[in-house]
């Protein structure tokens, strides 16, 4: 996979794997049973067995994040960068709700919908009388803080930041977007652009260019966390 590749772009999940680790330290999470989805970089999990958890690490190829797991009782379950391509999201925060210990903590990121607007941008404009639907669906904060709560979780928190990455080319985001699996994952994608439309999108994309010539583009992180209840709920 272009992920594991050396050189390949990882800021995404790098970003997220920070943030677990400065959220955990923050909480003084104690010690335990700890499952980590989507650490491709085996860091985060490194860092929590160093900590004294026991850990399970699963990626998104052996694990289905909308069924019930296979196995529960975790008292932290962590999933990076994968949630936001399943098609029921509340589902998911319930299996993973029910797959913590009673008082077990979750933390969930994924990109959120307020990214890469220079690039929705450009392909719109790539094909303005019929655009195809280039980029999956993104969940924006408040829908996501929402979807906490229909789940059942405990202290639910929604929060987001921003990361931002300068470009000179529209080819070198998309090259980025594949190295991470940021690109499109709905089941029937659209066919590739033709040389008109892709020269199009090219150029839009750097009409949003600043002083030094590179397209300053964003990417938003979605974080949710919260508890299961003592009583198991």
């Amino acid at each position: 996979m272009r992920q594991d590749q050396p050189g390949a772009a990882r800021f995404v999940l790098e970003d997220m794997i920070e943030d677990v680790a400065e959220r955990l330290a923050f909480v003084r999470q104690p010690a335990g049973e700890a499952l980590v989805i989507g650490d491709r970089t085996g860091v985060l999990v490194r860092d929590l067995i160093a900590q004294d958890h026991e850990v399970m690490a699963r990626d998104v190829a052996d694990l289905d994040e909308e069924l019930p797991y296979p196995s529960g009782g975790f008292d932290l379950i962590v999933s990076l960068g994968t949630l936001d391509t399943v098609n029921d999201l509340p589902g998911a925060l319930i299996h993973i709700r029910n797959a913590l210990a009673p008082g077990g903590r979750a933390i969930v990121e994924f990109v959120g919908a307020g990214s890469l607007a220079h690039l929705r941008r450009a392909m719109f404009a790539a094909e303005p009388e019929r655009p195809a639907a280039r980029l999956h669906p993104m969940i924006d904060i408040r829908a996501a803080a929402a979807l906490l709560q229909r789940a059942g979780w405990t202290d639910p928190v929604a929060d987001s930041r921003t990361i931002k990455v300068a470009y000179r080319s529209l080819d070198r985001l998309v090259a980025d977007l594949r190295d991470q699996g940021l690109g499109n994952v709905l089941a029937s994608p659209a066919p590739a652009l033709g040389k008109a439309a892709l020269e199009r999108a090219r150029a839009v994309f750097l009409e949003g260019v600043d002083t030094e010539g590179r397209v300053v583009e964003s990417f938003e992180i979605l974080t949710l966390s919260g508890r299961r209840s003592l009583r198991g709920t």
